[in-house]
């Protein structure tokens, strides 16, 4: 069982980056897919979740309307696309799956950075 993230680093104010995540070894597609965040000194905070089969979302009231997740379950995949960032956006980003409060999966993080 993996989830491999890709596609932090570093990014000017006002930029965007595209966050991926790929499953492999379950069925990605009975997983509910969330991302989670962790400033330095903060808790980790859910971000944005997509659920099985329906991809209906939800999303932190910090990053509504400037994230967007979506799936892409023939690839095993969870993309977090984050628009106009700023510093406050800058934190290690994780990706998670979870089944029926049972199986719970966690990536290894990714470091966004928003710096001029």
């Amino acid at each position: 069982v993996q989830l491999v993230e890709s596609g932090g680093g570093l990014v000017q104010p006002g930029g965007s980056l595209r966050l991926s995540c790929a499953a492999s070894g379950f069925t990605f597609s009975r997983y509910t897919a969330t991302y989670y965040r962790q400033a330095p000194g903060k808790e980790r905070e859910l971000v944005a979740s997509i659920f099985s089969y329906s991809s209906s979302t939800k999303y932190a009231d910090s990053v509504k309307g400037q994230f967007i997740i979506s799936r892409d379950d023939a690839k095993n995949t969870v993309f977090l696309q984050m628009n106009s960032l700023n510093a406050e956006d800058t934190a290690v980003y994780y990706c998670n799956a979870q089944m029926s409060g049972l199986y719970d999966y966690w990536g290894q993080g990714t470091q966004v950075t928003v710096s001029s």
